[in-house]
């Protein structure tokens, strides 16, 4: 392998799992230590990762601007896809569902077949591609405050009102997941998701393989008490990490 493809395939490891040790990168890349350890410093000092003891991390690890809705939409779309036509294998006619904010979520609600359905969401998005669907059986839009960046309501109003609902399943997305973390950026919105989920039978996590092994500002939620993670099967398989945590459906 030539050090520009050898340097290229640490970028995209790096960048798959978050943190990458020396160790898995001989074992990737099938070269000694000293070859990693170089290739590690110079791709430091050319700014496109940081070493850390023992390996290297992704810049990307831990974003400090959190992406809009329309930045959102037009990345990953392919890995979405997959998520979405995993979940919609879980959707039963009858069923009573909350789908929480999200460009993930709100591809599943796009391709949601003609069913009865009961649907609950905080997403003004959501509620906006539902509402054109003439046989879902009921949708409801729970208010509050309107976080303009996501279009999700939340606050104590949202909360006070899903508190009083119970569903068979919750489909909710988040930004990142760190060992058994799921995280977001907004502590509020973050708790709006901790109610809808709590309320629920069984829990979804609807997330591509990008936001594996990356950082954000709130913990809303354990992977261990889900029902499960529903993702793509990425380049590097970083989904299998999961596994120690919950279920993983890809």
């Amino acid at each position: 392998m030539l050090k520009a493809e050898r340097c290229s395939a640490i970028l995209d490891l790096v960048e798959a799992k978050g943190f990458v040790t020396v160790g898995e990168f001989m074992q990737v890349l099938n070269v000694s230590d000293m070859t990693i350890r170089r290739d590690l410093t110079e791709l430091e000092a050319q700014g496109k990762l940081r070493r850390v003891h023992g390996g290297a991390q992704s810049l990307n690890s831990y974003k400090q601007r959190e992406l809009s809705h329309e930045e959102k939409k037009v990345i990953h779309t392919p890995e979405k896809e997959a998520v979405v036509k995993k979940a919609l294998t879980l959707i039963e006619d009858g069923d009573t569902i909350f789908l929480g904010p999200g460009t993930t979520i709100e591809l599943l609600a796009q391709q949601l077949e003609a069913r009865e359905l009961r649907i609950i969401t905080n997403s003004l998005s959501v509620f906006l591609i539902l509402q054109q669907k003439t046989n879902l059986q009921k949708v409801y839009l729970i208010g509050g405050e309107l976080r303009q960046k996501t279009g999700a309501f939340y606050g104590e109003i949202a909360n006070s009102a899903l508190q009083k609902f119970s569903y068979a399943k919750a489909f909710v997305s988040a930004n990142a997941i760190k060992g058994n973390q799921v995280m977001n950026a907004s502590i509020e919105e973050g708790k709006t998701q901790n109610v809808a989920l709590e309320n629920s039978q069984e829990r979804y996590l609807l997330i591509d393989d990008s936001k594996i092994n990356k950082e954000d500002f709130f913990t809303f939620y354990l992977l261990e008490d889900l029902t499960a993670v529903i993702t793509n099967q990425g380049k590097f398989h970083v989904e299998k990490e999961l596994e120690q945590y919950v279920k993983v459906i890809v």
